[in-house]
């Protein structure tokens, strides 16, 4: 029995169980997305209240800077990405079912995946005048 293996409970010996060596690196990006997700979201607010009142062409012209177009994708993947990593805390806690745990992990990573591609994409389209 080597150092490590005497803290750890009989049954994690046995089934050949321990730390998975993740945690922490998803609760650092969770954070990280947080912390830029509340700069964004200052500049998403006030991107927006500067356009009230404007028409189609000034809102379009306003996401065609290069500058507002790369921090709304930003905005956009921060939101994304940190909604995944939410909702798969959320799974691993309250679902117990494995089958259904997995089915779900994939379902919120496939929708948040392509939701985050179509936003990406109608900002680009917007952007490049489409």
């Amino acid at each position: 029995m080597s150092q490590a293996d005497k803290f750890r409970h009989p049954i994690k010996n046995a089934r050949g169980l321990g730390s998975a060596k993740d945690g922490v690196h998803h609760f650092m990006v969770q954070r990280i997305t947080a912390v830029a997700l509340l700069a964004l979201c200052v500049y998403v607010v006030w991107l927006l209240m500067t356009l009230i009142g404007s028409d189609y062409p000034q809102a379009r012209a306003a996401v065609a800077n290069p500058c507002n177009a790369i921090l709304l994708i930003a905005f956009l993947v921060a939101m994304f990405w940190h909604g995944q990593l939410g909702m798969q805390v959320v799974i691993e806690d309250y679902v117990h079912k494995p089958w259904l745990a997995l089915t779900c992990q994939l379902l919120v990573k496939f929708v948040c995946a392509l939701a985050a591609l179509a936003s990406i994409l109608a900002v680009v389209r917007i952007a490049l005048g489409a």
